[in-house]
């Protein structure tokens, strides 16, 4: 697997993570999704990478199969803080694909975007995206109940972070 800059090669993949409804539960992709959604998403991360303060990537096998998308929706280079995400292709869960995606993600953040704070947001009824964190060695600070994440939805949010000096 390889991470690289999100394209308009990836606009396919990145429209098949809009339709699929359990990505779309889990993750600030809005609903109803707007006309033209992937296309502004895409823009978004490229104006981010211009700027300095998002990311994103896409997660491709070794022949160029989209395995999903990786993410630093936040990057606050004041406070040296990070915020990853990452939302994998529904044909490519269950095999490792998403706990590599945030240890590279990880290292990144340390090493290259200069962050003493990285950190996730996860819904607490998405219990293998905790899992995920867990495994690549994220601490489970605690929950902020009744975050807004979209219009008529409210959930309550685990915050997992990890440090440099972190093992």
């Amino acid at each position: 697997m390889r991470l690289e800059p999100l394209a308009p090669e990836h606009l396919p993949g990145m429209a098949a993570i809009t339709a699929d409804a359990a990505a779309v539960r889990f993750t600030r992709i809005p609903e109803p999704l707007p006309d033209g959604f992937p296309a502004d998403w895409l823009a978004r991360y490229r104006r981010g990478r211009e700027d300095g303060t998002a990311y994103g990537w896409a997660a491709v096998e070794d022949d160029g199969t989209f395995l999903g998308v990786a993410l630093a929706p936040r990057v606050d280079r004041d406070a040296q803080e990070v915020e990853l995400g990452y939302i994998v292709a529904r044909e490519a869960r269950g095999r490792g694909v998403a706990t590599e995606v945030v240890r590279r993600l990880t290292r990144w953040a340390f090493d290259e975007a200069g962050a003493l704070r990285v950190y996730l947001l996860i819904d607490v009824a998405n219990a293998a995206s905790e899992r995920v964190a867990e495994r690549a060695g994220y601490t489970r600070e605690g929950v902020m109940r009744s975050v807004w994440l979209k219009p008529g939805r409210r959930i309550d949010q685990a915050v997992w972070s990890r440090l440099p000096s972190d093992p």
